[in-house]
């Protein structure tokens, strides 16, 4: 590493640990030898929880009085699939032509890297110590079912006596350009399976038997005909996709006894988990016109909708931004869910990170100059939060 404060080589250093969900694979350890090593108070804890793999997260902080800002991410990245596919190795965090190729490059090991850099040129120009607090909450299963990572860890530090003012999450929000948006809240995420009892029988004699197909596309039908809501002035509207067709049937000549369909609804704030499954169900019985047998089997979610108010501290956020880039940022609530929607019961939380157009993709990259350039708006962020 040719500087403790070049975002590039940060960024390579965390790309080379195989950290896939939920292995730690070196990351945390890597960044606890940065974040010692500029002062900061770190550390490492492990939480388990039945039928789920352990997951070990990371919590650093300096300083000791408010204001208190938190940079929050995650060093755990989807798997790379097919590395032959690749034209750099998925772990080799190779430069090529000013772009750095490597599995969590965008989503989001650059972004926690340009961080770092930032916290370490501010805290050089500021004698070695903020005005206030500097944190960093790192967490390692974002990828997966979010059970063992943030929500844990800020229960943790708030047990501890950790309170936060603000925070900045790093996931790689901006659409096309770095600077194009940033993100002040999120849908929240529903998943259910619409479950169709028929009666088996052969296909010869289909007065015997009760297809449970036919129920199936009737009410699949009805609750994707008619949106769930408009949208509101924060939000898209609500969507509900079915995903997958569940029959389980090998045998062409048997009407089979039941059929099941997945779907995920991502709602908005005009809807909360007990009104968005009434209002589902009452379309699927309306369907059902009492000659289907159904019902909708709800899984849990810890994917709640949120929103963070504009104010002075996003006005920090976007003043850095269009500074730094030369673009007025969009304030924006679309995509799929982060661990936002945990820090929001903390703090208000802001997200800017890098361009996610390769995130979860062959060939994940970011061109080295957004590094440079977000390394500057997370710095111009201290600036001014601090000032």
């Amino acid at each position: 590493m040719t500087s403790p404060a070049d975002p590039v080589s940060l960024a390579r250093d965390l790309l080379r640990c195989p950290s896939v969900t939920p292995a730690e694979g070196g990351a945390l350890t890597y960044l606890e030898g940065v974040l010692k090593g500029a002062g900061f108070t770190v550390h490492r804890m492990t939480f388990s929880e039945p039928d789920t793999p352990d997951v070990e997260n990371f919590y650093a902080r300096i300083g000791t009085a408010s204001p208190h800002l938190m940079f929050a991410g995650h060093t755990d990245v989807v798997p790379p699939g097919d590395p032959k596919t690749w034209s750099h190795a998925p772990f080799s965090g190779d430069i090529d032509n000013g772009v750095l190729f490597g599995r969590g490059a965008v989503d989001m090991k650059g972004a926690i890297a340009c961080k770092i850099a930032a916290t370490l040129d501010h805290l050089a120009a500021n004698g070695g110590k903020p005005k206030g607090s500097i944190s960093f909450l790192i967490t390692g299963d974002e990828e997966s079912v979010a059970i063992n990572g943030s929500p844990k860890l800020l229960k943790w530090a708030a047990q501890h006596g950790e309170r936060f003012d603000h925070c900045v999450l790093g996931e790689p929000g901006n659409v096309a350009e770095l600077g194009d948006t940033i993100k002040l809240g999120r849908r929240g995420s529903q998943n259910g399976v619409l479950v169709i009892t028929g009666r088996q029988g052969h296909v010869a004699y289909p007065h015997r038997a009760d297809n449970p197909v036919r129920g199936l596309v009737r009410l699949m039908t009805a609750l994707m005909d008619e949106p769930l809501d408009q949208g509101s002035h924060k939000f898209d509207p609500s969507n509900l996709e079915f995903t997958s067709i569940d029959i389980g049937n090998p045998t062409v000549n048997l009407i089979p006894g039941e059929a099941r369909a997945r779907f995920n609804i991502r709602f908005n704030d005009c809807h909360d988990y007990a009104s968005l499954k009434k209002l589902v169900e009452q379309r699927a019985e309306k369907a059902a016109a009492g000659k289907v047998k159904w019902r909708i089997d709800w899984e849990p979610s810890n994917a709640d909708v949120f929103y963070t108010e504009p104010s002075p501290f996003t006005d920090v956020v976007i003043g850095a931004v269009a500074e730094v880039t030369g673009r007025k940022p969009k304030l924006s609530t679309s995509g799929g869910t982060s661990d936002a929607r945990f820090i929001k019961d903390y703090c208000p939380v802001v997200e800017f990170g890098l361009v996610g157009t390769t995130m979860h993709a062959t060939d994940e990259r970011v061109p080295v100059e957004d590094l440079q350039k977000l390394t500057a708006v997370y710095r111009r962020i201290l600036d001014n939060y601090f000032r």
